[in-house]
This record gives C-alpha cells, structure tokens and sequence, in this order.
C-alpha cells in the first residue's frame, strides 16, 4: 500500500447515512483521499463499497465476494477467495496483502457499516425479512402497517434482499428507521434447486443438453444432516448417469452378482462425510447394481458404516428417490492396518449388500509389519457366498515406493515381496479364489508372476486403464484389477468393465476449483453367476457393521 493514505481503511462515515431515504452515492465511490489509520480489510466484514477499494474490484465482482460470503457463512481462509467469480488466483496474489480473514466478532476496527454487517450476517436471532409475513414485521417497532406491505411488495417485484442494507430502497424506510430496525431482522435468502435444461461439459470435453435433477446439496446450505465443506461451489446441481429401467441382473438368461473393488484414496471420516463423496460412492453402488465392493486406503476404520448408513436410510435427495431396491448393506473393515498411506496408516475392507451376499468370517493373512511405516501390504481374506458358490476374495493394497498414488511414476517400482510371500500359502489352500484391489502395476508386470504361477488370469487387460481425474478422465494407466482362479471361471460371465461414469460431483475440491473425483481410481466391476440370496449368514470372529452400528465383536 505505502504510506498512510489508505484506499480501503476504515470509513469514518457509514455511506448509509449520506442523504436520506437512499444512498447517494455512485458505484465509483471510493474513499481513497480520506486519511486514516493503516490496516488491513477484513472480507469478512467489508461492505461492496469498501471491497470496491481493492485494485482491480469493480461493483460486479465485489458484488459477487458478497454473495458467496452469504453463501458459504463467511471465508475460513484468505485463499478461499480465489474461488469466487472474477479473482481467480492471479487477482488474489495482487490483493493478497490488502486484506485479511478474521472472525465477525473480532475486535479489530471496522468501519461503522462493517460492523453493521457483522450483525446481518448473523440469523440466530429476529426475523428474516426474506420470509417474514405482513403481520410478523409489523411486530417490530418502528414498522407499521404501510411498511410492511412496502418490504413484501418490494421483494415480491425485485427478488429476496441481498442484505439488511437494501431495505433503503424500500420506500418510507430511510438510513434513521433502518437503524432501529437492524438489530431486530437478518437477511438469510432461500435457495430453491433448479430443474431448469442445462449444458453439461463432461470429463472428456463433451457438451450435452440434460434437464438437471438437484443435488442434495441443493436443498439446505444449512441443513444439519449434511457436512458441507467450507467455501463451496456456486452451482449446486450435480448429474448422475441416466437409470432408464432396473439394473439387470441377468446376463445370458442367469441371475448375476457384481463384484467390484474400488482404492477410495485416503479415505477419512472427514471425507465420507462430504456430500459429494458421499453421493458417488453410494449412487455408484446403486446405479451400477454392485452387490460386493473391496474398498482400499480407508484411513479410518469407521469410514465405510458412513456409507452404509447412506445406502440403508437415504439422507441424501438421489439416494432417497432411487427407484429400486438399496437392500440391505453391511461392512467390514480389518482390525490392524493393511499398508501405509500418506495419512500414516490405511485399511482394507468390504461393503457387501446382505440380500445378495453372505459374509462367513475376515482375516489379515500377515502378522503386523515391524515398523509402522513399512511399505509391505497386508491381504484381508473374507469368505463370501455368492449364490450357491462360496468364494474367498483377497483384498490386496499394494504400495508403491515412492511417486503419486495416481500412478504417474509407477510400473515398476512397487513393494510385492509381501505380497508373493504370504499369497502362495494362501493360493494353495483356497480351491475358489478371486484376488482383487490395488496392485499399483499392469497385470503384466513381473511382480505379479506369483498369480500367474497358480494359474489365476486377470479379468482386464493393461489397455484397460483404471485411473482417472478432471484432467485426465479417460485415464493412462492399469492399476486396479479382478484376478480369478480356474474354478472361479466357471462361475464368470465374461463381463467386466470399468466405471468411468458419475465418479465427479460439485462439492468435491479440486484443487482450486470444485467438481472434483470422489477418488485417483475407478471401481473395476466383475459379473458372476449365482443365485440371489437373502439369508443373514454372520461368521464367528468377524467385525460386522450396518447402518449406524457400533462394532459387534463376536467371539
């Protein structure tokens, strides 16, 4: 800034008070010749007017710093406001220093119409004016009759008010009544989800025209049930993969289950509670008819009974209108860590659909590693019945030595000595085996001789890739794969794919922007023949979670 001629200092006069009935001034205003005391701008309480002091805000873009402060209660940090509409990180690096992040109530100077601010920006007491009935304003003192029907015409002709200023341009409301009033109303405007047609641009660049279904999101920016990350995109709406009839689950004439495995990439509690995560993992689930799914990298062991919560009771507006049957989902996740993760340590684990799938007892197949932060993987055993056939399924996490766990350096560099060390024994006292996770290599590689050598083959080819992200959506590289035992091909319908479709949603951070993947990996699903089952089959000595249950340890 230099000197003490601040351009955006505290304002020693509140402009809501220059003329009377309305403001006066003009949206060049600006109060660069007024000499003050040095400070930084605090965006959290700033009015248009001063955020128009910053270089390079005009009306328009502190126009929208406003309304997406409104929109996501205020920014947590000064980054976050390079994601509002018009900065961008290029204007950010030029304000950067101008400004500052502080609580509403902190006790650092504002201006007078600062600290009036603070105050509309808290709802937890009086009246919202956007909502409020003739006879509840007139409630308030100092408002009577006429100005009641003022304010409701007002915003019956002009839209909701953007803040507790506005109401100066109500008429018979000037600067001296709306300062009676103010500690007595708050602005807190309605957000209605869209159902309007929309252009859609697709991972791949592709433009499409669709009629957009809200997200959960798009129903209460307040609600209680939903943990909403801080600093949130301006389009709420999210678009999953069109359903036209029930999943079929009959290939060839035969019923079919779906067996899947998906690296949810360090996976916490956090991160399932978020609601864009969480709708794709269980809409994924739902959409795609996966009956059982190895989940790899949870960082925390309660993670997947978030998700079985969701797919049993449906907080979510796409979860709780799917037309078909959830069933009935449980989960199970090891006891003692699978391998590191750049969160220190991660599990493996399984979330089946019980009315499908049985689950008979787990087990890791190797004892803890000597140090915590031993690359080594541990293989989680569980035996499921699947129709009539009961499988064992490996769920494997293989870890790399170093590079990106989206694979950008991997190939060969990865840790499979564990892996070839504890996998024979197993192989060689299991007759139905499918082996299936992270493997971090092609199927080709040599560190996977040890599966080729029990005469198990892969279910996809190293041109099938099974990473993903905004930029690349199409992927370049095979990590995650189903491996199966001669036996098991019997039961095989041929069928296998990789997900590719609705793994993006609005509120999943991507780097600077929004819209991000759930996950660096897609799920890789399997078809196999069996019957339908709907027994609840619960092995001894096994972890089983359901909805919201705590662990029911049975010995």
């Amino acid at each position: 800034m230099g000197g003490s001629l601040g351009c955006h200092r505290s304002i020693p006069k509140d402009p809501s008070d220059v003329g009377v009935g309305r403001r006066k001034f003009s949206a060049a205003c600006n109060f660069g010749s007024i000499l003050v005391k040095q400070e930084r701008l605090n965006i959290n309480a700033a009015t248009e007017e001063e955020l128009m002091t910053l270089p390079g805000v005009n009306r328009t873009v502190a126009q929208s710093i406003v309304e997406y402060r409104d929109c996501i209660g205020g920014f947590k940090k000064v980054e976050d406001l390079a994601l509002v509409s018009g900065i961008g990180a290029t204007k950010l690096e030029a304000i950067k220093l101008e400004i500052c992040v502080s609580s509403r109530t902190s006790s650092s100077q504002h201006s007078p119409s600062s600290l009036r601010r603070d105050l509309d920006q808290q709802p937890c007491c009086g009246m919202n004016i956007n909502t409020a009935t003739p006879a509840q304003l007139m409630s308030i003192r100092g408002i009577t009759e006429k100005v009641a029907q003022n304010i409701i015409a007002y915003r019956t002709e002009r839209g909701p008010f953007k803040s507790i200023e506005d109401l100066v341009r109500v008429k018979h409301i000037n600067g001296s009544l709306l300062d009676k009033i103010r500690f007595h109303v708050f602005v807190e405007r309605p957000r209605a989800p869209s159902t309007t047609t929309t252009t859609i641009t697709t991972n791949g660049g592709l433009n499409y025209t669709v009629k957009t279904h809200p997200s959960p999101t798009s129903l209460s920016l307040k609600s209680d049930t939903l943990d909403l990350p801080p600093g949130g995109p301006s389009q709420l709406i999210s678009v999953r993969p069109s359903v036209e009839m029930p999943p079929a689950v009959l290939r060839d004439g035969k019923p079919v289950v779906r067996v899947a495995t998906w690296n949810l990439q360090n996976c916490s509690c956090d991160k399932a509670n978020n609601p864009g995560v969480k709708e794709v993992v269980c809409m994924t689930l739902l959409e795609n008819d996966i009956k059982l799914l190895a989940v790899q990298d949870l960082v925390e062991k309660d993670v997947l009974t978030k998700f079985c919560a969701e797919l049993n009771q449906g907080t979510l507006a796409s979860v709780r209108k799917w037309k078909w049957p959830r069933g009935n989902w449980k989960c199970v996740v090891s006891e003692e860590p699978t391998g590191p993760s750049c969160k220190e340590v991660s599990y493996s684990g399984f979330l089946w659909d019980s009315t499908a799938v049985e689950l008979h007892d787990a087990s890791l197949l190797q004892s803890p590693p000597a140090k915590r932060h031993d690359a080594c993987s541990r293989l989680f055993l569980a035996h499921f019945s699947i129709g009539s056939y009961k499988v064992a399924v490996v769920n494997v996490h293989m870890q790399t030595t170093g590079g990106e766990s989206n694979g950008k350096k991997h190939g060969t560099d990865v840790k499979c000595g564990p892996l070839s060390s504890i996998i024979l024994e197993t192989l060689k006292g299991e007759k139905d085996l499918v082996v299936l996770g992270d493997f971090s290599c092609p199927p080709q590689s040599t560190h996977l001789d040890v599966l080729r050598k029990e005469k198990l083959c892969a279910l996809l080819a190293s041109n099938h890739f099974t990473n993903i992200s905004t930029r690349s959506p199409q992927g370049t590289l095979c990590l995650d794969n189903i491996w199966v035992s001669r036996s098991i091909k019997k039961i095989y319908s041929g069928h296998c794919t990789v997900v590719r479709e609705g793994l993006t949603n609005p509120w999943i951070p991507d780097k600077w922007s929004w819209g991000g993947v759930a996950s660096d990996h897609c799920p890789v699903v399997a078809d196999f023949y069996g019957d339908v089952l709907g027994k609840d089959l619960r092995g001894p000595g096994v972890s089983v979670l359901e909805r919201d249950d705590k662990p029911k340890h049975e010995r």
